[in-house]
């Protein structure tokens, strides 16, 4: 067996040991997840802003396209709770985004986020062919009825207490989510501070601590990251950021100039950690409304609350083609990034990895 032949590539049948990382939101499309299995990753949707039918129909149009491994991503819930003061204030925050992008105040959201339960349904009635999931853990029970319909289960995790636990919990696989990753921040049992790991040391930790494949998460932007991973004891390593600006990628006009001014001005990439779209900690690029928030974080209302109420002036700045008000999500080697087709960043990425061995 090569060392690019892992049981866990084995076991999903896939031609490389790399994942197409999911990403919720504007990037999340059924033909970049269809685009990456076809080139032998394991696609994922990132569909945890699917309604209940949109999810259904999207994991049919997938099974409809390829007869290889996909994955559905989900965020487990976590608790949260209302506070009047808190939401009042980021609506403050909202409207001034508001009157700057010329909308009508911000109103207050009708829903703050999907319906798990009835997500959760349409995957085990559908059947996709693997599930992750990131936030938290899920119950033993729903991991033991995913995997009687032959659904494998990935679990993140950001810690190796996390990975245990997840362990327990019966998951197939384990993602190892770096501090260097963009997008939200999988932490479940720590405070997130506290789970800041750094790929190079995380991945280590967690194929000590369990008997699980793992998979290297965050920092990985092209076939070095890769070979580093595999050289770590990952059984294959996801990318997310390569794939922004990938043909098929739902990224928006002014999010793709935003990543792409850095290559063009030869400058260097800037991200951080933030809280003031979704109320999670999430690594994305600096903008003007990250930095508006910046400092009084601590001061926002529960994720997923500010998620919907900045929802619109993201909605509003894509439209209009500007980056200071959307969630650009984005890892620190998301420079890495090229404008390419999906099964042509796979093919670069695995010609790089093999390179280095």
């Amino acid at each position: 067996m090569s060392r690019f032949e892992t049981p866990f590539v084995q076991r999903l049948r896939l031609l490389h040991p790399l994942v197409q990382a999911p990403m919720a939101g504007e990037t999340a499309t059924v033909e970049l997840t269809l685009a990456a299995s076809r080139a032998g990753a394991l696609g994922s949707l990132g569909a945890a802003y699917f309604t209940p039918q949109r999810l259904r129909d999207s994991i049919r149009a997938l099974k409809a396209g390829t007869e290889r491994a996909f994955a559905v991503n989900l965020f487990i819930p976590v608790p949260w709770s209302r506070d009047p003061m808190r939401e009042a204030a980021y609506a403050a925050e909202i409207a001034k985004a508001h009157a700057t992008l010329k909308l009508p105040p911000p109103e207050p959201p009708q829903a703050f986020e999907e319906n798990f339960d009835a997500q959760i349904a349409v995957v085990l009635e559908e059947a996709p062919p693997v599930f992750s999931c990131t936030f938290g853990a899920p119950d033993a029970a729903l991991v033991k009825a995913l995997q009687a319909r032959d659904i494998y289960v990935i679990g993140t995790a950001t810690h190796p207490a996390e990975a245990r636990e997840l362990e327990r919990r019966g998951v197939d696989a384990i993602l190892a989510q770096g501090a260097e990753a963009g997008g939200h921040r999988g932490t479940f049992l720590k405070p997130f501070e506290q789970a800041m790991i750094g790929s190079m040391a995380l991945v280590p930790l967690l194929v000590d601590a369990v008997r699980l494949p793992v998979i290297a998460a965050g920092g990985i932007g092209d076939g070095r990251g890769v070979a580093a991973a595999l050289c770590l004891g990952a059984q294959a390593a996801a990318l997310g950021s390569s794939f922004l600006l990938a043909q098929e990628c739902g990224t928006s006009a002014a999010y793709r100039a935003a990543l792409q001014s850095v290559n063009n001005t030869g400058g260097d990439l800037e991200t951080a950690i933030t809280r003031a779209f979704s109320g999670r900690p999430a690594r994305g690029l600096r903008n003007r409304f990250l930095e508006q928030i910046e400092g009084r974080e601590n001061l926002l209302p529960d994720y997923p609350i500010p998620n919907a109420w900045s929802r619109p002036m993201r909605q509003a700045a894509a439209k209009q083609s500007d980056a200071e008000y959307l969630s650009l999500w984005a890892g620190q080697a998301a420079k890495l990034a090229r404008s390419e087709k999906a099964a042509e960043i796979i093919a670069r990425v695995m010609q790089q990895a093999h390179a280095c061995f």
